[in-house]
Parts: C-alpha cells; structure tokens; sequence
C-alpha cells in the first residue's frame, strides 16, 4: 500500500474537513452548473472551465513556489486520470444535466462509490471491512431513495441521461484508482492544471461549432455561477480531491463523497426552487449514517 494508507485515516481531523469543503464546494456546482447552461452550451462550458482552471491553477502553483514540471513516470498516470477525471466526467455531468433534472444527474454521478469500492478490490487489493460495507449500502440506499422508483418504470427514450451520468460516475471511480496506484512527487495544483492544459484543446474545437451569447447579454446569475464553477469547483475542489485521496483508502474517500449529492439536492431547492419532500429527508438521513460508519474512528487495534 502508499503511504495514504499509513496516515490513520479514522484519527486523521483534516479529512473531516477537505470532506466538508469539497463537499460544498463540488455541492453547489450542480446548480450552477445548470444555470450557466441556460444560455452557454456544453462544449463552451467545458472550454472556458479548462482554459481558466489549467491557468489558474499552474499560475497559482507557480506563485506559491511549485514546480511545474511533472516527472517523465508520472505522465502516463496523469493523463490517464486527467482523461477520466476531468474531461469524461465533467463533459458527460454536462450532458447528462441537459437531459434531465439536476436532482437526480448528481444522484446517478454519485453511484461512483460503488464502482470505486468494487474496482479498488481487483485493482488495489483493498478489501472493505464490516463497516464500510455497511456503511456503502447506507449510502446507496439513501441514493436509491432519492431517486425514488420513478426511474424504474422510465420509458427508454429517458434513459439517456441516466446512461450518460453512469459513465460519469465509472470514469470518476477509475480516475480517483489511478490516482491511489501511485505516490505521487508533484503537488496536486501542478496535477490538476495540467490535466486541464490536456483536456481543454478538444472542448475548445468543439466550442467552435457553437452558437454562443454576446457576453453582455448573459445573466448575473450565470456570472455567478461561472465564478463558483471555475474557482470553487474546477480549481479548488478538484485540487483538494487530490488531496483526500492521498490520505483515505479508495472506499473511505468515495463513500465520503456521499455527501456532495446531499449538498447539489440542498442547493437545487434553495437556489433553483426544487420541492423539499419527505423522501429527500430520509435520503439525507441515510447518507449521513454512511458518511458517520465509514469515517469516524477506527475500534482500538485495528488498523
């Protein structure tokens, strides 16, 4: 195993709060998302979010006194996670946003800890215990409930875009495993941005087959949500999502993320007006109890 392994996640502070930070922040980007596709197309979107985040963050790491120069062994990594992180994921929660409820987009992207948990056993030889297993189910179920049974009884024309979010959901899980396989030398900003400095060339070949908005007629509201896109989630959360999962074991970090889909349905209801109903409390419920099983401390002898 790496060193993450070693850090003791269970007695481990810091992890409660990159949890609640990343939380937030990749929370409240389910509805800001949505609102700058009320008038800025997915390929755009993409672009511009690439473009700033690769020189945000590489300018930042630079000013901080970062090298940017990644070692010639971790490429292969990079790019491999880069691809699943960063341009599958978020060109398909895009997508699959434009093609249903933001609600249930997050519920179906945020299936990734079971790929994550299954994947990790194959690929990384980690084996979850009691708890985290009941922990996972916890979790799943408090999705499930969320989703209701609505989208069992979908016609198939409607199922596009749950199709779309599950291979967001595999493309997350397998980019946070090749991330796990290796120590890494580089900082996570210097990662993070040139994993945006690859995926952004596509986006922006793309983006010119769009019809676009003059700048001045696009919302305050859409400004807003750009601003939260591209520095709370593009740059800061991702970064940070680096850094988690240097300290957890693969299932403790993917079960953590169970919380973003509490904090994207919080945010649709106070920001876009979606209705609060019995059913979200008990998946939010739920998905707590999975986050308290798989984090909190570890029974005295275990490691």
């Amino acid at each position: 195993m790496t060193a993450i392994a070693a850090t003791g996640a269970g007695r481990d502070p810091v992890k409660y709060l990159l949890i609640a930070v990343i939380s937030l922040f990749w929370g409240l980007n389910w509805p800001a998302v949505k609102t700058i596709l009320t008038q800025v197309p997915i390929f755009s979107l993409r672009a511009i979010g690439f473009t700033a985040g690769a020189v945000l963050l590489l300018g930042a790491a630079r000013l901080a006194g970062h090298r940017l120069r990644v070692e010639r062994t971790e490429w292969p990594s990079l790019v491999a996670a880069g691809l699943c992180n960063v341009l599958v994921f978020n060109l398909c929660t895009a997508l699959g946003q434009s093609l249903m409820a933001t609600s249930q987009a997050a519920i179906v992207a945020f299936t990734m800890p079971v790929w994550a948990t299954l994947l990790a056993i194959p690929l990384l030889g980690e084996r979850p215990g009691p708890r985290q297993i009941v922990g996972l189910a916890s979790g799943l179920a408090g999705l499930l409930v969320l989703l209701g049974p609505a989208a069992l009884s979908a016609p198939p024309s409607e199922l596009a875009g749950p199709a779309v979010m599950l291979v967001a959901a595999v493309a997350w899980a397998l980019g946070t495993i090749v991330m796990k396989r290796r120590v890494w030398r580089t900082h996570p900003m210097v990662i993070t941005g040139w994993q945006y400095v690859l995926c952004a060339p596509p986006m922006i070949l793309l983006a010119a087959t769009e019809t676009r908005p003059a700048l001045s007629e696009l919302h305050p509201a859409v400004w807003v949500g750009f601003t939260w896109h591209i520095f709370c989630s593009l740059c800061a959360a991702q970064a940070l999502w680096y850094v988690t999962v240097r300290r957890l074991t693969v299932g403790e970090a993917a079960v953590s993320t169970l919380l973003i889909p509490v904090v994207g349905v919080g945010g649709a209801v106070l920001l876009l007006g979606d209705p609060v109903t019995p059913r979200l409390a008990a998946a939010l419920v739920l998905i707590l109890a999975a986050v308290a099983c798989v984090l909190g401390p570890k029974p005295v002898g275990r490691k």
